[in-house]
């Protein structure tokens, strides 16, 4: 399982407020081109964003599944794009001195990349995800500091 940490300066509260739009993902997801749609209870567990991943015009459509949701402070996700497989995703906030600490933990769980070994798999992951976090921490922080 790769595992990704990194400081928001921004609250939880901020944080959860991005996450639960799932029209931005594609903004902070890295390989999440496009949304298609987003049904309404998003992130509700049981809930979908439907979303297309790749380079156009090789696009892939799949989904994202809201598997466990406490608001604040964790989502756990199926993240889809078949044929690729899927991947189960935990994103974690933590209060840490007004700050944010963010940490996501993700591994294939179904589809090709479940039969590489983690020794392969994982370094790709924790590269992706180090931009994903990079990407959310500037969306978050430019949002809480528009608002001021």
């Amino acid at each position: 399982m790769s595992e990704n940490t990194t400081i928001i300066n921004a609250s939880p509260d901020d944080v959860w407020k991005v996450l639960a739009d799932g029209w931005l993902f594609p903004l902070w997801v890295v390989g999440a081109s496009r949304m298609r749609d987003v049904e309404p209870d998003w992130p509700a567990a049981g809930s979908r964003i439907h979303h297309s991943v790749g380079v156009w015009p090789h696009l892939i459509d799949d989904n994202t599944e809201v598997l466990a949701s406490e608001e604040g402070v964790a989502l756990r996700l199926k993240a889809r794009a078949w044929p690729m497989g899927e991947a189960e995703v935990l994103i974690t906030l933590t209060p840490s001195d007004g700050q944010t600490e963010v940490t996501i933990l993700e591994d294939a769980t179904n589809g090709p990349g479940r039969f590489l070994p983690a020794a392969v798999r994982e370094p790709g992951i924790a590269w992706r995800n180090t931009e994903t976090l990079r990407r959310l921490a500037l969306l978050v922080e430019g949002r809480a500091h528009r608002s001021v």
